[in-house]
């Protein structure tokens, strides 16, 4: 036996504002896209916003219902909407955040499985590392430079084929 251990590397940044411009940008982006949110349940307001090769950014916000889990998840909404509105162009970075109306959300909140695995797609079909960045309605910034940094020991299309 042999016991080994996966490093998760990320940068972690203190505030919004010693982001690079664009990933600044994008976080606001997330952070406004909260303000959709559709939370009757949870009262857990999840905004999301997607940048692409050709510089479109596209947001979107989680949307609960009462038949769980009917609903869907703000990453999902957003990278889905991207891939409607621009097929075929690249994924360049994701960023997240949340609200609450109930407590305060001071540290990164981090994608679902699901959502993660959606991202692995994306990177995938995008041909180049998704930078991914989680925030809470404030506090740090973590910054992941690709989607194998966030989930390791990806599930592929290539066990499929």
């Amino acid at each position: 036996m042999k016991k080994e251990q996966f490093v998760c590397p990320y940068t972690v940044y203190e505030t919004v504002d010693e982001l690079p411009p664009a990933d600044a940008e994008l976080m606001r982006k997330a952070h406004e896209a909260t303000r959709n949110s559709y939370a009757p349940y949870s009262k857990f307001n999840v905004g999301a916003a997607v940048r692409l090769a050709n510089g479109q950014i596209v947001t979107g916000n989680n949307v609960e219902n009462a038949a769980y889990p009917s609903g869907l998840c703000a990453e999902r909404v957003a990278m889905f909407a991207a891939m409607a509105q621009y097929p075929g162009v690249p994924f360049e970075a994701l960023a997240v955040t949340a609200h609450s109306s109930t407590k305060r959300i001071a540290e990164p909140v981090a994608p679902c499985g699901g959502c993660r695995q959606v991202m692995v797609e994306a990177e995938q079909l995008s041909k180049r590392p998704l930078r991914v960045m989680c925030q809470g309605e404030e506090g740090p910034i973590m910054v992941f430079d690709g989607i194998e940094s966030l989930m390791p020991f990806l599930f592929l299309d290539k066990f499929l084929n």
